[in-house]
């Protein structure tokens, strides 16, 4: 009865190999080394191969393509008795479990699993020896694995980061410290310039964000059409390591400082996780603010509330611009201003905003002043950090006291979080006080970058895209401008630097020319000399 169902020794054979990773395939030489040893086997048994099937990947058989592709082989000649050699057990199955499954579904296709490091059976004992094998390379995956974790959290404890270098670094042997987080340029500058303006509000959304990341062309993009995910802006965004720091909270590893360059300040990271959480706001929509800078800045006098706008078609077919108040209540409500009319109207804004050279002048010595003053300050900083952070610790003191104290689990909560708060405030002010006290620019360099500004907001807004347009906008106005359909702009809110400006220009005024001695009387010829006036600098005007 058992010979009935035997067939005739088998006589082709298939091959599979496989390693962990894509890593084990540009580094090393394993699948080749696996094939040539199971080709050595098949010639041993006389076996014709008639395909090989590599995989380079990890996880549960059914993933595998590679071996899918052998049982889906398997099953169209299930009738030849194919042997599938393998090179070793632990090359079959990550575990046990899925070691038997895979036996199972080999057996079911008409596959005859040899290799050259075991002789499988079907009588118990072999059964045993084979799962106690399995069982073997099970343990010594998850031990390797486990040494691994160990050992990047070890490593990650001391500073270094072990994961995936993040957009804007690469790993780069930096003597003693090994593979170590270094600014891939140009990349890094576009990173933290779009970092540092989320977190100052150059860009007032992450999906303004997206979109300077998406005109960067050093920028690498992970989407058809030169696009990156929106994710990928939130995930850049909450990433500390930018700033220098370490952590990995499934670890259990708090925040610490790396040892790799930061791109940005704790300070300018902690500003960008306060916006982050702040109420958000409507994405720009790009489409339409091409054609319509001024839209988002400018709101209706009667409603206070913005103005849209769009484009209107004539009965010739001829496209007109308009902006129009969109609140239903509002007298206002859908009559339309020619966009023509309110640009023409921002343009006489901006170009009466320009100071006379006799001001600037004025501006640079106070400005010397300022910056005289705060170099003065910066000396005495450090002093004041040390002083703020033996506060920080009193209070944290005074915080794990009571947290002992406490039962509830509420509480401890409460006083976990705190702690936590405590210690961010003190990992920036020991930031600072590690910080260079000299400026990064010098004094010449920001008055001339501030004079190229203010002697011409105009050029600039016009001459610029629509990102510089947006922040001459920002930059100029602190609120939005409010505008009347039949008187045009009211007075504009401006930003403090251009109400110092006005204020100073205010206070030009004319004084009567006057001692400050007892008044005397004069005789009626020297009457009309002193009455007259006496007119302040006319460099002083604007």
């Amino acid at each position: 009865m058992t010979a009935a169902i035997h067939h005739d020794s088998p006589s082709k054979a298939v091959i599979y190999t496989r390693v962990s990773g894509a890593k084990q395939v540009r580094e090393g030489d394993g699948l080749a080394s696996q094939e040539n040893r199971c080709r050595e086997y098949a010639t041993y048994k006389d076996y014709d191969v008639v395909e090989v099937f590599s995989d380079d990947m990890s996880g549960k058989f059914e993933r595998r393509p590679a071996m899918d592709r052998m049982l889906a082989f398997l099953r169209l000649n299930k009738k030849k008795n194919v042997v599938v050699i393998i090179d070793d057990i632990s090359r079959f199955a990550r575990n046990v479990q899925a070691h038997i499954k895979l036996r199972e579904t080999l057996a079911d296709a008409g596959g005859i699993l040899e290799s050259p490091s075991i002789e499988f059976g079907e009588d118990s004992d072999s059964r045993l020896v084979e799962h106690m094998l399995a069982s073997v390379a099970q343990h010594q995956r998850e031990k390797n694995a486990e040494q691994t974790s160990n050992r990047m959290k070890g490593r990650m404890m001391n500073g270094y980061s072990v994961f995936a270098a993040p957009v804007g670094y690469k790993y780069k042997k930096t003597g003693p410290h090994g593979k170590l987080l270094t600014p891939d340029e140009p990349i890094a500058s576009i990173v933290k310039e779009a970092m540092e303006g989320f977190a100052s509000g150059r860009f007032t959304s992450q999906a303004e964000v997206k979109r300077f990341l998406e005109a960067q062309p050093d920028y690498p993009k992970d989407l058809p059409g030169s696009q990156i995910r929106q994710q990928r802006v939130s995930d850049m965004l909450g990433r500390v390591l930018y700033a220098g720091y370490i952590e990995h909270g499934p670890w259990g590893i708090s925040r610490r400082k790396g040892h790799h360059t930061p791109l940005i300040s704790l300070e300018t990271f902690t500003k960008i996780q306060d916006r982050k959480t702040s109420k958000a706001v409507a994405p720009m929509r790009k489409d339409l603010n091409e054609d319509f800078p001024l839209r988002g800045a400018i709101t209706c006098a009667c409603c206070d509330q913005p103005m849209t706008s769009c484009w209107s078609k004539s009965a010739t077919g001829k496209r007109y611009p308009y902006f129009w108040c969109q609140t239903r209540d509002c007298s206002e409500y859908r009559k339309n201003i020619r966009a023509e009319k309110v640009d023409a109207a921002f343009e006489d804004i901006l170009k009466g905003m320009i100071p006379t050279k006799g001001l600037l002048s004025i501006v640079k010595a106070m400005l010397k002043a300022a910056w005289d003053q705060r170099l003065d300050q910066a000396s005495t900083a450090k002093q004041t950090f040390k002083r703020d952070i033996a506060k920080l610790d009193k209070q944290q003191d005074a915080l794990l006291e009571r947290l002992v104290e406490t039962s509830t689990a509420k509480a401890i909560a409460a006083f976990e979080t705190k702690i936590a708060k405590l210690e961010d405030e003190k990992l920036i002010l020991t930031e600072k006080m590690g910080q260079n006290t000299k400026p990064r620019l010098t004094l010449e360099g920001i008055f001339e970058l501030l004079t190229t500004f203010l002697s011409s907001p105009w050029n600039i807004y016009e001459k610029g895209n629509l990102m510089v347009k947006k922040t001459v906008l920002k930059t100029v106005f602190v609120a939005p401008l409010a505008y009347d359909r039949k008187e045009g702009f009211r007075t504009p809110q401006t930003s403090i630097v251009f109400r110092f400006l006005e204020n100073i220009t205010s206070k030009c005024e004319m004084v009567r020319m006057r001692r400050l001695e007892l008044p005397r009387v004069l005789p009626h010829s020297d009457l009309n000399a002193a009455r007259l006036p006496f007119r302040h600098i006319r460099t002083l005007e604007w």
